[in-house]
C-alpha cells in the first residue's frame, strides 16, 4: 500500500510530513500490527480487521465532500467552532470555522505545516512515542493530514472547537489521519472530537493526535464514538503537559464493532494535573480497549483515572491503566479505577490497573470492580412501585452518569446524558445523529 501510492501521498501532504515517513515505514517494519504477544494488546485481536481487502483512498476529491455537507449535528443547543473531517481529510482553503479568535486556527495540518511551519517543526513527531506499537510509524508513514488547532498564548475560547470525523464509501477502507493541537501558556480550549460512520461498508481507522498544553493552560478533549459494528477506531493521544496545566481526556464509547482508545499523558511540569476518563456501552460482539498510560516526570502533579462500563450480550472489553512515576516525581497524587457492570453471562471485562513508582514520598491507589447490578438497590426501586426494566435502566444511568457529570459544556452533557439513555434503551442506531437519508 506504502509503495504503491507514496508519490499520492506525499503529493497531498506537506514537506515536514513528508521528511517522516522513509524512517517510520523502516519502524512499521520492524514492529508490524501489533498482535496477543504483544501485553498491551492481549485481550484485543486486531487480525480481523486488517485481513480486510481494503480499497487505497487517500485523497478525497470535492464531489466526495458533498456527504460531509448535508451532515448536522443533533446537539442543536452547542454553539462550537465546527471542522469536519471526510475520511480523515479536512476541506481545504475554505478558512476554518468562522468567528475564531485572532491568531487562533484550526484547519488542515497540511496546510498549516505551511503557514505555520516553525510551529508544526517543533511539535510534530516530538510526543507520540511508538514503544512496541506499529500502529503509530504506521500512522506517521501514511497519513497525509488531518486537523492542526493552535490557540495562543493568553486565549480563551469561550465556545468549545468541534471535530467532527465522517467516514463514507461505497467501498470498505483503511483511514489514516494524522493531528496536531498547540495550546500555548495561559490559553483555554474546550475541544469535542465526534466519530461517525455515514455508509455500511467496512472502516478501518487508524488515528494518532499529539497535543501540547503549555504552561498555565487548561485543556479539555471530549471524544464520541458512534459508529456501526463494521467499523473499527484506533486511536492514539499523546498529551504532552507543561507546569501548572491542567488537561482532561474523556473517551465516551457509545457504539462501534471494534474501539480501541489509547491515551498517554506526560506530565512535563511540577504542579501539572490531568483526569483521564472514560464511558463505554458495550452490546452484541463489539470489543472497546482502553489503554491509559499517565507519566509524572515532575513533583506535585496529581492525576485521576476513571473508566466505567456496560457490557451486554456476548460483548467484550479491556482496560489497561498504567501510572508511572519518576524518581524525582514526589508528593505525587495519582488515583485510578475502573469499574464495569456485565448483564449477561456471555459478556467478559478483562482489567489490568498498574502502579509503576520508583519515587518515595507519594499518594498512588487504583481499584477494579466487574459484576453486575446491584441487587438491593433493585429490590429498593422494585419495591417502591417501579418496574423492573425501568429499575434496570435507572441503576445503569446512575452507574455511568458520574463519568457524564464531569463534561463541562452544559450543552453537550445534556445531550450526552440523552444520546446515554437511548444507547441503554437499545434505541440508539449508528444514524442517531445523522441527518441524511443514506441506506441503513
Amino acid at each position: 500500500m506504502f509503495r504503491d501510492n507514496s508519490g499520492r501521498i506525499e503529493e497531498s501532504s506537506a514537506g515536514i510530513m513528508n521528511s517522516f515517513r522513509k524512517e517510520a515505514m523502516k519502524q512499521f517494519t520492524e514492529l508490524g500490527i501489533p498482535d496477543r504477544k504483544n501485553e498491551a494488546y492481549r485481550y484485543t485481536n486486531l487480525e480481523p480487521w486488517f485481513n480486510a481487502d481494503y480499497k487505497s483512498y487517500f485523497v478525497p476529491g470535492k464531489e466526495d465532500f458533498k456527504a460531509a455537507e448535508n451532515f448536522n449535528c443533533e446537539i442543536t443547543e452547542l454553539d462550537s467552532f465546527d471542522l469536519v473531517l471526510l475520511n480523515g481529510f479536512p476541506r481545504k482553503n475554505n478558512g476554518g470555522p468562522e468567528g475564531l479568535p485572532a491568531g487562533v486556527w484550526v484547519g488542515s495540518l497540511a496546510e498549516a505545516s505551511e503557514k505555520y511551519a516553525d510551529i508544526v517543526k517543533t511539535h510534530y513527531g516530538k510526543y507520540a512515542q511508538n514503544g512496541s506499537d506499529g500502529l503509530i510509524p504506521l500512522n506517521t508513514a501514511l497519513a497525509s493530514d488531518g486537523i492542526f488547532v493552535y490557540v495562543p498564548e493568553g486565549v480563551t475560547l469561550t465556545k468549545p472547537i468541534q471535530i467532527i470525523n465522517l467516514v463514507h464509501s461505497d467501498r470498505d477502507i483503511f483511514v489514516q489521519h494524522r493531528n496536531l493541537i498547540v495550546v500555548e501558556g495561559n490559553a483555554e480550549v474546550p475541544m469535542i472530537v465526534c466519530d461517525h460512520a455515514l455508509s455500511p461498508q467496512k472502516f478501518l481507522t487508524n488515528a494518532v493526535t499529539e497535543i501540547y498544553v503549555g504552561e498555565n493552560a487548561r485543556f479539555d478533549i471530549i471524544r464520541i464514538q458512534n459508529e456501526h459494528n463494521n467499523a473499527a477506531k484506533l486511536t492514539h493521544t499523546f498529551i504532552h503537559q507543561e507546569k501548572n496545566s491542567n488537561a482532561v481526556s474523556n473517551n465516551i464509547t457509545l457504539h462501534g464493532g471494534l474501539v480501541r482508545n489509547s491515551t498517554y499523558h506526560y506530565l512535563n511540569g511540577e504542579g501539572s494535573d490531568c483526569n483521564a476518563l472514560g464511558l463505554y456501552l458495550t452490546d452484541r460482539w463489539q470489543h472497546v480497549d482502553n489503554y491509559v498510560n499517565i507519566e509524572h516526570a515532575w513533583p506535585n502533579c496529581t492525576s485521576n483515572q476513571l473508566f466505567k462500563g456496560v457490557l451486554d450480550d456476548f460483548a467484550s472489553g479491556t482496560f489497561n491503566g498504567r501510572i508511572l512515576v519518576n524518581k524525582k516525581a514526589q508528593k505525587t497524587l495519582a488515583y485510578q479505577k475502573n469499574n464495569s457492570i456485565l448483564l449477561t453471562d456471555d459478556a467478559r471485562m478483562d482489567t489490568k490497573p498498574q502502579l509503576e513508582i520508583y519515587a518515595d514520598d507519594v499518594k498512588c491507589s487504583h481499584g477494579a470492580t466487574v459484576g453486575q447490578l446491584d441487587e438491593d438497590a433493585m429490590f429498593y426501586l422494585r419495591s417502591r412501585g417501579i418496574n423492573k426494566e425501568e429499575a434496570r435502566l435507572m441503576l445503569m444511568f446512575g452507574f455511568a452518569h458520574e463519568i457524564i457529570e464531569n463534561i463541562r459544556t452544559k450543552a453537550l452533557r445534556e445531550r450526552i446524558d440523552e444520546l446515554v439513555l437511548q444507547r441503554l434503551r437499545g434505541e440508539l442506531s449508528r444514524c442517531a445523529t445523522c441527518a441524511l437519508e443514506c441506506d441503513k
